[in-house]
């Protein structure tokens, strides 16, 4: 529909009325689109395959943050943390707006940081990226706007130290830091228009869109703790509950021990310097939009899938925290880390021997606090995308077969399904009609 609406010259106004998916941007539809005419692959399978790519990219951008913050060994942590989390992995086979808003995120994060160590004249190659990145989240989700912030609170934290009747150093440093990153916030705002026509109709749409997933009150119920809710009445809790449920204890525990150091004074063992700066930078990624939820009361349903833009960010925390244990016991004694290394490759081999049991539902990860998954079913959401439609009308088939074998493939049943019509079509007996 955006491809027609360019190509009538801007009179097929068809994208705008299909129901509010104007609110979001169509950069990842346009490049499968694109995409389709070159390889010789079903579109379908070639939407799920470029998704899985771009979460491989976002799995890079988080690597090359924590390489950048704290070395090679923090951004190997990082890699196998979010590697090993189901909600990451499973969701690059299926969440074609998530999993692209979270990678392009995490490479603007990535620019970003390495822009911020030349302010106020950092270098435009930076510049450029960071453009290109935040315009690629502005063009498949306006939740992306939050990089504008990031941008300005980055900015903010790596002012000079004040000095007693000197303030007009701080604004021209200030003032000079936002001139060179003006290039980057027009590359953003041309690739979103380019791939958001919504966004080009109105300067204020772009805000209007991200106020508006405020405001979705779908009849769509939800679970927590064995509770069902609808989604716009869900308790405070919902979405920190379900990211620290759906997490690697590991990658918890990492993480927890970098805000630890992170609060800590230089003097007590916390981060110095420009590693603190940047470190605050991440976590605040991290927790502000998740806050900003928990505030507001926003409205959420399955689980932690619409904050998916946050565990790039929680990965690199995690990684930092990793690493940093280890540096740390290795001036300790030798064997003291030798055992801390032989856990935490225990640890993680055991998240991976789970997943790998779930395949190819990785994205069905609990970890220990309520039980794993078999813990979780009926407390927690659980097949939300219906991935195990092939499953459960094979179930069905075996059942029939077994129970009324003679009329199993002849007698018409009306079958109740919650999930979508087209998967369940293709796979259930003529006989077995939709509902």
């Amino acid at each position: 529909l955006i491809i027609a609406y360019y190509k009538s010259g801007f009179t097929d106004l068809s994208l705008f009325k299909l129901d509010n998916l104007y609110l979001y941007g169509g950069l990842f539809d346009i490049l499968s689109l694109g995409l389709s005419y070159i390889v010789p692959v079903d579109h379908y399978e070639l939407r799920h395959l470029l998704c899985a790519l771009i979460g491989i990219g976002g799995i890079g951008a988080a690597a090359a943050t924590a390489r950048l913050i704290a070395g090679p060994r923090a951004a190997f942590f990082t890699i196998v943390a979010l590697a090993l989390c189901g909600s990451w992995y499973g969701a690059m086979y299926n969440h074609t707006k998530g999993i692209p808003l979270a990678a392009f995120m995490a490479g603007a994060m990535y620019f970003l940081v390495r822009a911020s160590r030349d302010l106020p004249t950092p270098r435009m190659r930076d510049v450029i990226g960071f453009g290109l990145m935040t315009g690629a989240a502005l063009g498949t989700r306006s939740l992306s706007l939050l990089l504008v912030g990031y941008l300005g609170l980055t900015i903010l934290i790596n002012l000079p130290r004040p000095v007693i009747g000197h303030w007009q150093e701080r604004v021209r440093f200030a003032f000079r830091s936002m001139l060179w990153f003006l290039p980057a916030l027009v590359i953003a705002y041309l690739i979103m228009i380019a791939t958001w026509p919504w966004a080009a109709l109105s300067p204020l749409n772009p805000v209007r869109g991200l106020l508006s997933f405020g405001e979705f009150h779908y009849h769509i119920r939800t679970i927590l703790f064995g509770q069902v809710y609808e989604m716009a009445d869900v308790p405070r809790a919902y979405v920190p509950t379900y990211i620290a449920i759906r997490l690697p204890l590991l990658t918890l525990g990492g993480m927890l021990l970098t805000l630890a150091l992170l609060a800590l004074p230089v003097r007590a063992g916390g981060f110095r310097g420009r590693r603190r700066r940047e470190i605050g930078i991440v976590a605040f990624t991290a927790f502000f939009p998740v806050a900003c939820q928990v505030v507001v009361e926003g409205p959420a349903f399955d689980g932690c899938r619409h904050f998916l833009f946050v565990f790039p960010a929680i990965a690199i925390l995690a990684g930092i925290g990793l690493s940093t244990s280890i540096g740390a016991l290795a001036r300790l004694h030798r064997n003291v880390v030798i055992v801390w290394l032989a856990i935490v490759a225990t640890c993680f081999t055991w998240t991976a021997g789970k997943l790998y049991h779930l395949h190819p539902y990785e994205y069905l990860y609990y970890n220990q606090l309520v039980g794993g998954l078999e813990g979780a079913s009926r407390r927690f959401v659980t097949d939300y995308w219906v991935n195990s439609m092939p499953e459960a009308v094979e179930e069905l088939h075996d059942f029939l077969d077994r129970t009324e074998p003679a009329t199993a493939q002849t007698k018409p049943y009306r079958v109740a399904v919650c999930g979508e019509r087209v998967s369940y079509e293709e796979y259930a007996r003529p006989n077995l009609q939709w509902i």
